[in-house]
């Protein structure tokens, strides 16, 4: 599975994902030329390099992600998880959908975490 990580995406659950998941193939936002971008050119960038988009932003992205499907664009999803979501809990859910899901099942969705 191929990860964008958005410009403020917690960094020590990065960090604890990495740990289960060595060969994590993963870019963060901040260290392209996307730092500062707005949420629809990081939407596109995520969609032309075929990432899901990880993201704490539960305000704009989706909106954003539901327009650009509406539209008919790629939107290879949107994994959405809360700033207030325990870091193990939030590490624990990235680390099933990793590992058990394929990256196709996320197209045109946005999934907000917790998982259960």
């Amino acid at each position: 599975m191929r990860l964008l990580l958005d410009e403020n995406f917690n960094h020590i659950i990065l960090k604890g994902l990495k740990r289960r998941v060595p060969d994590l193939d993963y870019t963060i936002a901040q260290n392209t030329p996307l730092k500062g971008s707005k949420d629809p050119p990081l939407l596109s960038a995520a969609a032309e390099q075929g990432r899901l988009l990880l993201t704490h932003d539960v305000d704009t992205i989706p909106k954003y992600a539901y327009d650009r499907v509406r539209s008919g664009l790629l939107m290879p999803g949107v994994i959405v998880v809360p700033m207030l979501l325990d870091i193990g809990k939030a590490i624990e859910d990235l680390h099933l959908i990793v590992e058990c899901s394929e990256q196709s099942e996320y197209e045109n969705r946005v999934v907000h975490l917790p998982l259960n």
